[in-house]
């Protein structure tokens, strides 16, 4: 009989980890994180205003007036994700053009294709803007679990509500 260890004990679960609470994944943590892409994406332009909201257009922005100081447009790239670490449903937003380039080529890969078909890795190093850098690695094509399908169905995303600046987990 294996003997339970003190946090099993505690919490009466084994294994029990503290639930993430973010439904965004926008910055990727030291090491790596493995996703898979549940959604197609959607893309445009997004700055921070002077509140430090996201203001986001399908469309390269012409006039802005009340951008964040210090602040810039992005071109971005958002879909649902199944976070494998958090074990959740989440909201990726990529900005990375170091990233993009390498999922793009994937997408573009006869063998690779459509990127809902496997889990990928990023893995990040570094910790500052200057020396941050990021891999990409494709895992083996597998079918989705059917726990991460019911989580989907469960969780409905609306991510055109993006641009509305609205909760894409609201959905009515």
């Amino acid at each position: 009989m294996t003997k339970q260890t003190n946090q099993d004990e505690f919490f009466g679960v084994e294994g029990y980890k503290i639930p993430a609470t973010n439904d965004y994944l926008n910055k990727f943590p030291q090491g790596e994180t493995t996703f898979r892409i549940l959604s197609n994406a959607v893309v445009g332009y997004e700055y921070f205003n002077n509140d430090n909201k996201p203001i986001r257009s399908k469309v390269q922005f012409e006039n802005i007036t009340d951008m964040k100081e210090g602040g810039s447009v992005k071109h971005f790239w958002s879909f649902v994700v199944w976070n494998y670490k958090d074990e959740r449903i989440q909201i990726m937003e990529v900005t990375q053009k170091s990233i993009m380039t390498a999922m793009k080529a994937l997408i573009d890969n006869k063998s690779w294709g459509n990127p809902r078909e496997y889990d990928i890795s990023i893995t990040r190093k570094g910790t500052t803007m200057n020396d941050t850098e990021y891999s990409i690695m494709p895992n083996p094509k597998t079918e989705l679990s059917e726990v991460i399908k019911a989580v989907q169905l469960a969780r409905p995303v609306n991510l055109e509500a993006l641009f509305a600046g609205e909760d894409p987990f609201k959905v009515a």
